[in-house]
């Protein structure tokens, strides 16, 4: 069990358990970075808003790599690297893609602690997740790992 400063819950905008996941935090006291709504009035970053074009799979790469360069790209960035900054605390929450499992990597890196929480009883084997200081194959489980009493 662990008790988090802050806690970055780091996933996917199509991960359909998040909105739990946050709602859960909030209920339970617990500060948390909601990429999705990291301050009042933002409701976080979206490859649309740089990229009209892009269909939430592919895009072409020079667009990508311009778009990484747009202010809006480096504003959302910023928010949520100082708010990686800021945490003690990151739980990846499955299903996601590559940005969060980034995310995840680097607080593994900076020493802070670290959850994964499964996205059911049926899962997909990944090796690497040995260096994370906790896997929960539930919500309950991972509440219980930071702190919240039943």
């Amino acid at each position: 069990m662990v008790n988090p400063g802050r806690v970055y819950v780091a996933s996917s905008w199509r991960c359909i358990y998040h909105p739990a996941i946050i709602a859960a935090l909030k209920s339970a006291g617990i500060d948390h970075y909601d990429f999705k709504n990291p301050s009042p009035g933002n409701h976080g970053f979206h490859w649309s808003q740089v990229m009209p074009s892009y269909n939430h799979e592919t895009c072409d790469a020079d667009e990508y790599i311009n778009a990484l360069r747009h202010h809006v790209s480096e504003e959302g960035f910023s928010n949520d690297f100082k708010a990686m900054q800021e945490c003690d605390t990151c739980v990846l929450v499955l299903p996601c893609g590559r940005s969060a499992h980034l995310e995840l990597g680097w607080f593994v890196g900076q020493g802070k602690q670290t959850a994964i929480l499964l996205d059911g009883p049926t899962v997909t084997p990944e090796l690497m997740y040995k260096m994370v200081d906790y896997i929960a194959p539930n919500l309950w489980d991972l509440l219980g790992w930071l702190g919240v009493e039943d």
